[in-house]
Parts: C-alpha cells; sequence; structure tokens
C-alpha cells in the first residue's frame, strides 16, 4: 500500500506541475541507459583459492532520467529532474540482495548490496527556479553541485544551493551558498544544532573566449557535523582550471589545492587532542590531435595521499579525483563499482582496503596515466583503444597504535581498453567494450603472500538521450 501511494503521489505531482504550467512552454530531456557486463574476476583474489568464478558478475542495470524545464515568463524558469527505475534487471528486492538472503560479503560481493539505489518509482533529485534581474542570474533550490572546470574532481551531486551569476565583460562571476546538512532537521539528536551544520561558500571567475576558457575558483567548507566535542572542519579550495584549442590540438587542465583543518577539536573533547591541519593538491591534464577522422591523445592525474608519518598533518586530496573521471573501464570506474556493491577492481578491491587514503572509485591517493587513439571511419561509427597505468602517492594503508601498515607496492596495474560505438539515430547510440587489467601489486595489500590474478570486463551499453 505505501508503494501504491508513493506512485500515486509521483503521479500527482507530475500532473500537478503540467497543470500548473499549461500556459507556458515545458521542454522536456532526459536521457535512458541500460548496460550488460560481465566481469571475470572483481576481487582480483586468485580463483583457485576461493573457488573458480565465485565472484564473477554478469547482469544489466538501467536508469531513466527526466528533466523538464518549465518557462514561466521571460526570464524565469523552473527545473526538476527525476530518476526512475534505476536498478538492475530481474532484482525484485529493493534492497538489492540475491532471492532475499542476508547482506553478507557473498551476496554483497556477487551482486548488489544494501546501499545501493534502486528505486521503484520516481525519485525526484533536483528542483530549483531560475531568474534573470538586472544585475544578473539567480538559481534557488536543489541543483548541480560539486562540478568545476572539467571532469577532473567532478561528482556531478544534487544539494540544496543558493547561485548568483553576473557578467563583468568577458568574465562571468558566481557566487554560491549550499548547505550540506542541517543539523536542526537531521534525525540524529544534536545538542547545539543551530551550531552543528554544514555549509559552503564560493566564488568563481570564468573566461570564455575564442579558443579558450579559463576559470579560477575560490570554495570554503566549514563542517561543524562533529560539534560539540567532536570534530569539525574548516578548509578552503582554490582550483584554477583552462581548455585551449589551438589548431587540431586541444589541451585542458586543472589544479586544486586544499588547506586549513580537516580536524578541528572543541571542549568537551579530550585534553589534548590535536587539531589536524590539511595541506592536499591535485592535478589534470590532457592533450589530444585531431588528424583527419582519427585522433590521438593523453592525460594525467594527480590526487595527493598521506604517509601517516605526523598524526597533526592530513595530505589526503578530498574527494580524490572524483567520480566523473573514468579513464578506465575497471580501475577505479564509479559507475562499475557502484553497481557491483564496491567490491571490485573499480573500488580497489572493495572492502579490503577501506581507508580514506585508499585509492577507491573516487580515486584517492592516485596517479593515473592514460594513452588513447581513435577513429571515425564513418560519421556514425567510433572506435577506440585505451591503455591506462595507475599507481598510488603513497603505500601507507592504516596506522594503528602508531605503527604504520604500507602496502608491499604502489602499483594498481596496468589497463588495456577497447571500445565501438555506434549512432543508431542522432539521439541513440549503441557501445560494446572489453578491457583487460593486468593487476598490481598494491591489491596484495601488506602480505606478499596474498594471492591476485588478472581481471577483465566485457560490456555492451545502449543510451538513449531526449
Amino acid at each position: 500500500m505505501k508503494k501504491l501511494l508513493v506512485v500515486l503521489l509521483s503521479l500527482g505531482l507530475i500532473a500537478a506541475f503540467c497543470a500548473t504550467a499549461s500556459a507556458a512552454d515545458v521542454k522536456f530531456g532526459g536521457s535512458y541507459y541500460v548496460v550488460g557486463i560481465y566481469q571475470d574476476d572483481p576481487t582480483v583474489e586468485k580463483k583457485d583459492t576461493v573457488g573458480q568464478n565465485a565472484f564473477s558478475h554478469a547482469f544489466f542495470y538501467q536508469r531513466i532520467r527526466l528533466q523538464p524545464v518549465f518557462a514561466i515568463a521571460e526570464g524565469l524558469t523552473f527545473t526538476a529532474r527525476m530518476d526512475a527505475m534505476e536498478k538492475v534487471w530481474g532484482n525484485t528486492n529493493q534492497r538489492g540482495l540475491i532471492n532475499g538472503a542476508p547482506d553478507d560479503q557473498v551476496s554483497s560481493r556477487r551482486f548488489t548490496n544494501a546501499n545501493q539505489k534502486i528505486q521503484e518509482s520516481l525519485e525526484f533529485e533536483r528542483g530549483y527556479v531560475t531568474f534573470l534581474t538586472k544585475i544578473g542570474v539567480f538559481q534557488v533550490g536543489y541543483q548541480n553541485v560539486d562540478d568545476w572546470g572539467t571532469d577532473y574532481s567532478d561528482f556531478s551531486n544534487s544539494r540544496p544551493r543558493f547561485a548568483f551569476v553576473t557578467q563583468a565583460g568577458p568574465v562571468e562571476i558566481a557566487f554560491t551558498y549550499e548547505k550540506v546538512f542541517e543539523a536542526d532537521q537531521s534525525n540524529v539528536i544534536v545538542t547545539n544544532a543551530a551550531d552543528a551544520d554544514s555549509d559552503t561558500y564560493a566564488l568563481s571567475g570564468t573566461y570564455k573566449g575564442k579558443g579558450l576558457e579559463a576559470g579560477l575558483l575560490y570554495k570554503y567548507y566549514v563542517y561543524n557535523v562533529g560539534k560539540p566535542g567532536g570534530s569539525a572542519a574548516a578548509f578552503s579550495q582554490i582550483s584554477p582550471y583552462a581548455k585551449a584549442t589551438i589548431g587540431p590540438v586541444y589541451l585542458e587542465g586543472e589544479a586544486q589545492y586544499w588547506f586549513g583543518k580537516s580536524n578541528k577539536y572543541e571542549a568537551p573533547a579530550p585534553a589534548g587532542t590535536p587539531d589536524v591541519d590539511l595541506k592536499a593538491w591535485g592535478a589534470y591534464l590532457k592533450a589530444r590531435f585531431n588528424f583527419g577522422p582519427a585522433y590521438a591523445g593523453a592525460l594525467f592525474s594527480y590526487a595527493s595521499g598521506n604517509d601517516f608519518s605526523d598524526d597533526t598533518k592530513n595530505t589526503t586530496k578530498p574527494g580524490g579525483a572524483g567520480t566523473n573521471f573514468a579513464p578506465a573501464f575497471l580501475l577505479m570506474n564509479d559507475a562499475l563499482a557502484t553497481w557491483t556493491g564496491g567490491q571490485s577492481a573499480g573500488a580497489a578491491a572493495g572492502s579490503r582496503f577501506n581507508t580514506g587514503n585508499t585509492p577507491t572509485s573516487w580515486k584517492f591517493n592516485s596517479i593515473i596515466y592514460n594513452a588513447f587513439v581513435g577513429v571515425n571511419p564513418t560519421p556514425k561509427l567510433n572506435v577506440e583503444a585505451g591503455l591506462t597505468y595507475a599507481t598510488v602517492d603513497q603505500k601507507a594503508m592504516t596506522k594503528v597504535a602508531g605503527v604504520v601498515t604500507d602496502a608491499v607496492s604502489n602499483k594498481l596495474g596496468t589497463e588495456l581498453d577497447i571500445k565501438a560505438t555506434y549512432k543508431i539515430y542522432d539521439n541513440l547510440s549503441y557501445m560494446i567494450g572489453a578491457g583487460y587489467l593486468w593487476t598490481g601489486d598494491y591489491f596484495k595489500g601488506a602480505s606478499a603472500a596474498n594471492q591476485i590474478e588478472n581481471d577483465y570486463i566485457l560490456l555492451n551499453q545502449l543510451t538513449l538521450s531526449f
């Protein structure tokens, strides 16, 4: 009954939106994709130690996304976004388990886990109003956040935000405020709710000219969810980026510097608890050269890690290299890690290395090199191959009672990926691909005796955009 009421409410809201905006222009956009994968050995553990193909994956997953834009009046719009049927095909259990089995290690490895976003009905993710004034553009509501410059370190999350954008000659200036966490309305009892919120404030400038785009972002984070007596955080991010087209050559790059306090303690925290200073770095470069119907290029990304030598310092870059940045099918691929329940090489062997210094799907503590070549034999067909080599910045994995545990190697591995994409229609494409990972010894963890092996993936994807 509850599910039926949710569906009826969703339909009622859609009908209400349409009725309210019946005199306005409504433009519907969106997308649909379905992906089928087979992954041979997601945990990269040697098969003869756990049973042949014990943890292999083979399934389809999909997502429907709708994004209507209601033009209420000139300069006034309302934008919404809803996701639906974001699920594995044939998975009838909303928590993502196998045949209702308990969410133990085996079931979560083999399919999905209880944290999966598997919806049977509409999920409203965004809704915000945009209005133009004489001094600039305002946006208020749940919007896209955590995106800046290039794909590096981007997440495309949704959070409540206020944004003001204005133009100063060729430079676009933006100020944003985000509400990350509201203690007054949380389900956690907070003694001092008025001071336990988490917010961000940002100021940016972006120049867009012929063949050149460049920007500079300053963002200030205030995370007080640990108050009172626990750990709070107050730190800053500075990030310049640039994109340039020079004849047949395309270049882009981004840098990030993070500084401030990643842990700041106050009474009644234990006496002598030291604050932790944050100093972290990130960098990204990409070059692509087009020649006729073919192209070639390379990229590099860096997200600093922590050697744990000083308890008062944290050098792990917040957010790593992000979830949108994914140069490989297997290594640190967020989409793969999400749909395999985090138990894959896409998440650095999943829970085996569950620390903030581990290159999970977000690519913390990582150094990535990638070279790629591609060709368009026809306007509708693209074939591309890429070779990725990845290491960690720091081998330190954990620190317990003053003792640092290092991985036996800094090498995550080398991966070869090949894919072909064909446009069936302008808005409908089909992709087939394959990837092979020569697994690096970092996946052995702290013991050279651990046995690992290589992994491979086969996948195909149908994508519709409208």
